[in-house]
């Protein structure tokens, strides 16, 4: 992602989420936030996903990921999470975190199938609703067990 992006990750982010990160927000992860690594998705030269995380020694958090309403279910979403998760292993991260709203069941069922298991809950974590966030981990990233199964992963996208 670069400052160029913004504009459109706005427009994405504005259709996908109730609570939205202002855009100053990405420009100074862009800019000032050295932990910070955030990409874009393409299509046809036009954004259709984005997703950031940050990487601290061995942990990795996702901040935030999102696909355009309109590509949604075309496997935008599998594509950017193995792009994140690909970086934070290039970066020597072990494990990796993020958070769901407990009603996102379609999200939740993409973070299981990259290994993401639900390890706690935080009552009222969004402030729009009040709803429950759910804590997700995906451990051992290094292993040759993560491994082989991201190589299974990326197999069935590519056909």
């Amino acid at each position: 992602m670069t400052t160029g992006d913004v504009a459109a990750v706005m427009r994405i982010e504005r259709a996908s989420f109730s609570t939205v990160w202002p855009s100053d927000a990405f420009y100074n992860e862009l800019r000032t936030n050295k932990l910070a690594h955030y990409f874009v998705g393409r299509l046809n030269d036009r954004v259709v996903a984005y997703g950031g995380i940050w990487v601290i020694l061995e942990d990795s958090h996702v901040t935030t990921i999102a696909v355009d309403p309109e590509h949604r279910g075309k496997h935008f979403g599998d594509v950017l999470l193995l792009r994140l998760i690909d970086e934070a292993m290039e970066r020597g991260a072990a494990w990796m975190t993020l958070e769901v709203r407990e009603s996102n069941t379609v999200a939740q069922r993409l973070y299981r199938k990259y290994g993401f298991t639900t390890v706690t809950m935080r009552a009222g974590y969004y402030s729009d609703d009040n709803e429950s966030a759910l804590i997700m981990w995906a451990g051992s990233l290094k292993s040759e067990l993560y491994r082989n199964r991201l190589r299974v992963l990326r197999k069935s996208l590519s056909e």
